[in-house]
């Protein structure tokens, strides 16, 4: 299933797209000083759950991303940018 972008591109989300999300919020728990367990407890999910969206291999939504950055004490709009520069690059 492809989504239909202005009525005439299909895009489809790719795994390396997951990777790119995974790596800012890793950099970003990085900048915040705390293991993937620290951050795990924080969100009261297991070290598995960080884990695995870092390293690309789980989704994550919205609500989801914005409660990690939240925990991370960082900006949203901060980290959405970041995966938007990586993204393009």
């Amino acid at each position: 299933m492809a989504l239909v972008v202005g009525g005439s591109k299909s895009v489809w989300v790719e795994p390396r797209n997951h990777k790119i999300v995974g790596a800012v919020l890793a950099a970003a728990r990085g900048r915040a000083s705390l293991t993937q367990d620290e951050l795990a407890g924080r969100l009261g999910k297991p070290q598995s759950f960080v884990s695995e969206y870092e390293r690309g291999r789980r989704r994550i939504d919205i609500l989801e991303f914005l409660l990690i950055a939240r925990t991370l004490s960082a900006n949203p709009l901060d980290v959405f940018a970041e995966i938007m520069k990586s993204a393009a690059g």
